[in-house]
């Protein structure tokens, strides 16, 4: 799917009241279940990413668990609705910008990226943004991923989906969980995983602290 059909699919969908209904489907509800807990494993976040925000419901479960969080989203629409339903704190900053183009000196100790990845074009695109989401995961910080399975992702035209992120996740960071959601249709089968960035060692090649 091209860059350009995938923003005018997203603006489309941006326009309803619950896009991707993610207020009102089962299906939905446990996965962002599963997403919190995930995310909430080590404990509540001292400063937190969260990767493409749609309309901001995970978001809204999110931020009262994060001493700070940043938000980012290629969409400006998507951006305005999260900003909106998310107004009652002040501790959310917003950036209208992908995760190709997102650049930080700040560490995160967690990344939450869910149904995001697979709009990217290609696997060279696909490589780079996970390269960019580990150098900002600090040590011992955690990554939670979620999206749709590789024959799902595929079947609606994109490159990949769940099980090659994570097989490429798996080569920087140490994968701790797994969640398979199901629903009753056939789109709706996902998996989600927590990562976990391992602790650079203190000990210097000479063996001294």
């Amino acid at each position: 799917m091209s860059v350009d059909n995938t923003y005018q699919s997203l603006e489309r969908e941006l326009a309803n009241d619950d896009p991707w209904r993610l207020d009102d489907n089962p299906f939905e509800r446990e996965r962002h279940t599963q997403l919190l807990r995930l995310s909430l494993s080590s404990g509540a976040v001292s400063n937190g990413l969260e990767i493409g925000c749609a309309a901001g419901a995970f978001t809204e479960k999110l931020a009262p668990h994060c001493k700070r969080l940043t938000v980012i989203d290629v969409m400006p629409r998507a951006i305005g609705r999260a900003c909106q339903r998310t107004k009652r704190w002040s501790h959310i900053s917003w950036a209208a910008t992908d995760i190709l183009q997102f650049s930080t000196a700040e560490l995160f100790d967690l990344i939450v990226v869910a149904e995001v990845l697979y709009y990217l074009e290609d696997m060279t695109q696909m490589r780079t943004a996970i390269d960019n989401m580990v150098k900002m995961l600090a040590p011992g910080g955690h990554l939670v991923f979620g999206s749709a399975r590789d024959a799902t992702c595929r079947r609606w035209g994109h490159v990949a989906g769940a099980e090659t992120v994570i097989t490429i996740l798996t080569e920087a960071l140490t994968e701790v969980e797994r969640v398979q959601c199901q629903g009753q249709s056939a789109d709706e089968d996902c998996l989600l995983a927590r990562f976990r960035n391992p602790e650079r060692s203190s000990i210097r090649p000479d063996g001294r602290a």
